[in-house]
């Protein structure tokens, strides 16, 4: 992956994807502007198609395939968002193929892949090992394996939602994404920092999962394991050769871990106040913002509503 080529290619891929993605309000939030003293706006992907973030990447992969490539077809995993967007993609640019879950993921994602029109098929309890079979499967039938994150169309497609940001709000001081595997993160945080170097960049991630901020401060991607999170969207384990790892390392300002209450407390707040429904990474976020509220007063803040697909099981939990 060339890094350097990275802002040029989300440019190029925000106006590839423009047509199949929706533009997300960025919108102010006077409840979270008032609990941290900061001047405060969401970034609202629960509002894109599939319900997150993930079309971005996925439009912006399937739509540099070589078109052989798209005859073969492909094979992705998820935990949910990735396999709702790559079907969704799929379906709607003619190309087929499978999507392997988690056996833990949830009823409401799966169903969503499934109304999407996606091939759904069970492997594995970690999103590790599921990646690990997809991959092994997509070689083993001459298919492309469509990663969530290890891939820079993906990441150059979620920087697309950068580029939004930035012609709302010209002036950002900071921003707070839930980071999983690191793409969105990768995307947003380089082409937001091209346009401005001073931008703090903070990581936020559930202490029941926090694989990318441990890694980073063990200087290598480390295998650890996972704990039961309201945030399935951003758990498991990260790919040995994940590009994502030096561009998370490298861009990051800030990491700040959160605990599980933390993260509900969160999604309280934001459901009470914007009266939408958010799933628990988007719930990482915002407790991220609220926990690091004494750096920000007076600051304009963004926080990416990373995405709204979220089970009624959890929901009750939350609520």
């Amino acid at each position: 992956m060339n890094r350097d080529r990275l802002p040029a290619d989300i440019a190029l891929a925000a106006n590839r994807i423009k047509a199949h993605v929706r533009e997300t309000p960025l919108e102010f939030s006077p409840s979270f502007s008032e609990m941290t003293g900061a001047r405060v706006w969401m970034k609202l992907e629960n509002l894109q198609l599939t319900g997150s973030f993930k079309v971005r990447g996925a439009f912006n992969k399937l739509l540099t395939m070589t078109e052989e490539e798209r005859q073969r077809g492909g094979v992705a995993a998820s935990s949910g968002n990735h396999g709702a967007a790559i079907a969704y993609a799929m379906s709607k640019l003619g190309i087929g193929g499978i999507i392997f879950v988690p056996e833990k993921t949830s009823a409401a994602k799966v169903d969503s892949i499934r109304r999407s029109g996606g091939d759904v098929r069970f492997f594995g309890t970690d999103g590790l090992d599921t990646e690990t079979h997809a991959r092994e499967y997509a070689a083993e039938h001459g298919m492309s394996y469509l990663s969530p994150y290890n891939d820079a169309a993906v990441i150059a497609g979620q920087g697309s939602c950068g580029v939004e940001i930035a012609r709302q709000l010209p002036d950002v001081d900071a921003i707070y994404i839930a980071v999983g595997g690191g793409g969105l993160l990768s995307g947003v945080g380089t082409i937001l920092k091209t346009i401005n170097k001073n931008l703090r960049i903070v990581s936020c991630q559930p202490a029941a999962s926090a694989v990318m901020t441990e890694s980073v401060r063990a200087g290598k991607v480390v295998d650890m394991p996972g704990l039961p999170t309201l945030s399935d969207g951003t758990a498991g384990g990260i790919e040995s050769d994940a590009v994502t790892f030096d561009i998370c390392r490298d861009i990051t300002t800030d990491y700040i871990v959160v605990s599980e209450e933390e993260i509900a407390e969160a999604m309280r707040a934001f459901i009470d106040s914007h009266h939408m429904l958010i799933e628990g990474a988007a719930g990482v976020a915002l407790a991220g913002l609220i926990a690091d509220s004494r750096n920000v007063a007076g600051k304009n803040v963004v926080v990416l509503v990373c995405g709204g697909n979220i089970s009624r099981d959890t929901l009750r939990q939350v609520i």
